[in-house]
């Protein structure tokens, strides 16, 4: 199995920026597909980026396409989220995942999850 910790949260202005990071620990990390999800008070579990195993290929939800960038270094074990131009829509505890299966938005495709980084935009 896999191990996640995300780092990089906090509070920031809108129209900022900030990057978050989340290591991944234990079985050989290329293997998975990695995802960040987000949920804000009071509603659901909403997809943001996936990125694929090797190749890089990417998806976003319509809603930070053009702002958020996933990313990830297969030698360092991390995938980023580069967040930018960020709006008060985007508070949320943002969680990173991992899934053996093929690329996929749904949640509940995803085994392992790290433990989240709070990001807060005020505005």
């Amino acid at each position: 199995q896999v191990q996640l910790v995300e780092s990089g949260g906090g509070l920031v202005q809108a129209g900022e920026s900030l990057r978050l990071s989340c290591a991944a620990s234990g079985r050989t990390f290329s293997s998975y597909v990695m995802g960040w999800f987000r949920q804000a008070p009071g509603k659901g579990r909403e997809f943001v980026a996936i990125i694929g195993r090797s190749t890089g290929a990417t998806y976003y939800a319509d809603s930070v396409k053009g702002r958020f960038t996933i990313s990830r270094d297969n030698v360092k074990n991390t995938v980023y989220l580069q967040m930018n131009s960020l709006k008060p829509e985007d508070t949320a505890v943002y969680n990173c995942a991992a899934t053996l299966a093929r690329m996929t938005t749904n949640s509940g495709d995803y085994a392992y999850w790290g433990q989240g980084t709070q990001v807060t935009v005020s505005s």
